[in-house]
């Protein structure tokens, strides 16, 4: 019987059995691992051995016991593997936006760290890791990695209390950030270099350029968008805002979109394309703007750009029409103490028009008009910006 069918054929109708004076048993429940159920020194030991190998499972308990004996009689800590570790840090992180990329570093730290115990962790030891990631990706990934680490063996050594009252590890090792040599600097786009590009682009990601050249939004923002996060101002039917929900966002905030002309064209031209997305590929969703189309399209126009380049150029081009500081953290969504998505009429009115300052102008300095058409029909003069 498999699983599945187990689980509703036959685990309704279950009663409680108990576990033999040995404290093991083939877990009813997974159907492929033995499980412990006993008390030792006060202490309940229940849980999985992750193994159908009886001798295997015997092991495990003779170890559990030991380390319970150890930590009650002695204070000693019992003997945590980092894989542990990083299990209990996703489980408890589920609601990072940040939380796949967490879980990608690790998957990649796996095989170098993933067996070993949390106090043989330390710069040493990651050194294989590092070497092998060197030849791979730039300093800053790999230190996105470190972070990882970093956090969790904190984490273990300050909050993570086992049931014998004590921290997982006694003291975290200092985890030292590699130097960046390599780091790229941020590349605002010039209005020029942007029409190269975004000739250069499919349909579907030039118009989640367009828009993010316009609002400053990061990938993630743009390719989760949803319908439901349209906020209507009925006293206002000019302006167009989205609130993105904390969870979605990278500084843990709500953020408000404000969209100019230009982005409210873009997402217009959307509207009816997906029930519940405003961008879509093939009617479904896109997970992130930088992959093969996006490579490709930068290489034709000879531009070392980053999707991440478009929230840069906005920023500028804020600066460079003048907006002031505060409005500028508010449009890019940056924290800040009084950053909130409760504004006045008249704060939103500012907003939107702090906005529309980087629709940029033809020669005789008049804003550009309105887009109207579709979204595989957007004219090169707007995504030139002249």
């Amino acid at each position: 019987m498999d699983k599945n069918r187990f689980n509703c054929e036959v685990r309704p109708i279950l009663t409680t059995i108990r576990i033999g004076t040995q404290g093991i048993a083939f877990d009813r429940l997974d159907l492929d691992a033995w499980h412990i159920d006993k008390k030792v020194f006060g202490c309940r030991i229940c849980e999985s051995t992750g193994t159908s190998d009886l001798e295997e499972a015997q092991t495990y308990l003779a170890r559990r016991l030991e380390e319970t004996r150890q930590a009650e009689i002695y204070g000693v800590r019992p003997k945590r593997l980092f894989k542990e570790a990083a299990i209990k840090f996703l489980k408890e992180n589920q609601h990072k936006c940040s939380l796949p990329d967490d879980a990608g570093h690790l998957k990649r730290l796996d095989p170098f760290i993933g067996n070993l115990s949390l106090e043989a962790i330390h710069m040493g030891s990651l050194q294989p890791f590092i070497e092998a990631r060197r030849e791979e990706v730039s300093m800053r990934t790999i230190n996105h990695g470190l972070v990882v680490v970093r956090r969790i063996l904190n984490l273990a050594s300050s909050e993570w209390m086992d049931e014998h009252g004590k921290t997982w590890w006694e003291h975290a090792p200092k985890i030292k950030l590699l130097p960046e040599p390599d780091l790229r600097k941020p590349y605002p786009l010039s209005w020029e270099e942007q029409h190269r590009l975004f000739n250069e682009l499919p349909p579907h990601l030039r118009n989640m350029a367009l828009f993010a050249v316009n609002t400053g939004c990061r990938d993630m923002e743009i390719c989760r968008l949803r319908w439901e996060w349209e906020t209507k101002l009925p006293e206002m039917p000019e302006i167009m805002v989205f609130i993105v929900p904390a969870r979605f966002v990278k500084n843990g905030e709500d953020h408000l979109i404000v969209c100019n002309d230009i982005a409210r064209s873009v997402v217009e031209a959307q509207r009816g394309v997906h029930p519940d997305h405003v961008f879509v590929y093939k009617g479904k969703p896109i997970h992130h703007m930088l992959h093969s189309a996006w490579r490709k399209a930068r290489k034709r126009a000879n531009l070392a750009v980053r999707v991440h380049d478009l929230k840069h150029t906005f920023g500028r081009r804020l600066r460079a029409a003048g907006v002031g500081f505060e409005d500028r953290q508010d449009l890019l969504g940056h924290r800040s103490g009084r950053i909130t998505t409760h504004y006045s009429s008249p704060e939103l009115q500012n907003l939107y028009q702090a906005a529309n300052k980087v629709c940029g102008e033809r020669p005789s300095g008049v804003v550009l008009s309105f887009l109207t058409l579709g979204p595989a029909n957007l004219p090169q003069g707007v995504l030139g910006g002249v």
